[in-house]
């Protein structure tokens, strides 16, 4: 494995500084390193805007990528160029215009949800994605979360550290506070509700609930969706693109059927932009005999009956 350069090095004690996701962190270093490797230098700080442009024209031009991918190199390359290295008179970041696609979200139907429930047959993934579709988490959310991060006296689960090193409150059912001390009390750990058991947990423990319970590190992203890639299949959904996110994207299609307003939606998913919500006004299945109910229960309390003359 390659040394990395030195001011690579202090970059990346530089972005674990940032409240950024470990990926996302990971991604940005990744884009760095790409872009020194392909103008054939030792590191990317040895370059110039307009060497760093071309590198940019490069990946639009002769890359298929999708604009959420073009977008997150030039928020890497910006963050190293004009924050790390503080190169602010660089104005290459204007220049380039990313088309970003935005398809619709997968949302899957309630009996849909359903059913991919009843078909995960592993008892700890069934945990997990129930909580996610239940509060709308997406999966590292879900899987760091702690046993103190749940207030069953109000009802709320506090979802901290989110993207963006935000905090959020979202509402958790009676019933659903129930199902998760079950789900507890079978591993009892002191810390984690999803511990992470790792491989060769056999030979180190012995039983599966001795593993769960002296756990150290919570359930890893990585052995969600291999496992919710592996219910989809058993499960004869044919929907494409299911996988743990759209668990968090039926929740909001679902809540806003429900009569959920958007706003507080935006509140519970943790959206900076209300925009970003409101994809999901073109998801909802509302028909036309809930509008006539509703119409119904409106002239009846606000209509006066007709006078006699």
């Amino acid at each position: 494995m390659k040394a990395i350069p030195a001011n690579l090095s202090d970059f990346v004690r530089f972005i674990n500084l940032k409240s950024l996701r470990a990926r996302t962190r990971t991604e940005y270093v990744r884009w760095v390193s790409r872009l020194a490797s392909h103008q054939g230098v030792a590191c990317a700080s040895l370059l110039d805007e307009g060497q760093v442009l071309d590198f940019l024209h490069h990946l639009q031009q002769d890359h298929d990528y999708e604009g959420s991918t073009l977008n997150q190199c030039v928020c890497a390359l910006r963050l190293f160029f004009r924050d790390f290295l503080e190169r602010h008179d660089w104005t290459c970041w204007s220049k380039i215009r990313i088309k970003r696609t935005a398809p619709l979200p997968c949302v899957l139907t309630r009996a849909e949800v359903h059913r991919l429930l009843l078909s995960t047959k592993v008892a700890r993934f069934r945990a997990v994605f129930a909580l996610m579709y239940h509060c709308g988490l997406r999966v590292g959310e879900a899987c760091r979360i702690e046993v103190s991060h749940l207030d069953a006296a109000r009802g709320v689960l506090q979802v901290l550290h989110a993207k963006g090193g935000k905090h959020r409150e979202v509402p958790v059912s009676p019933l659903m506070l129930q199902r998760l001390r079950q789900w507890w009390s079978a591993h009892r750990n002191p810390r984690f509700l999803f511990p992470g058991i790792g491989r060769g947990w056999k030979q180190k423990f012995g039983s599966q609930a001795k593993a769960l319970r002296l756990a150290s590190q919570p359930m890893s992203d990585s052995s969600v969706q291999a496992a919710m890639i592996k219910t989809v299949l058993g499960s004869g959904i044919k929907k494409k693109g299911v996988c743990c996110h759209a668990l968090r994207h039926s929740y909001a299609t679902h809540l806003l059927e429900e009569g959920v307003s958007l706003r507080q939606l935006q509140v519970y998913l943790g959206h900076s932009d209300i925009k970003t919500t409101t994809v999901y006004l073109h998801l909802t299945e509302l028909s036309e005999g809930r509008t006539r109910e509703a119409l119904n229960r409106l002239y009846n309390e606000v209509i006066p009956a007709p006078s006699v003359d």
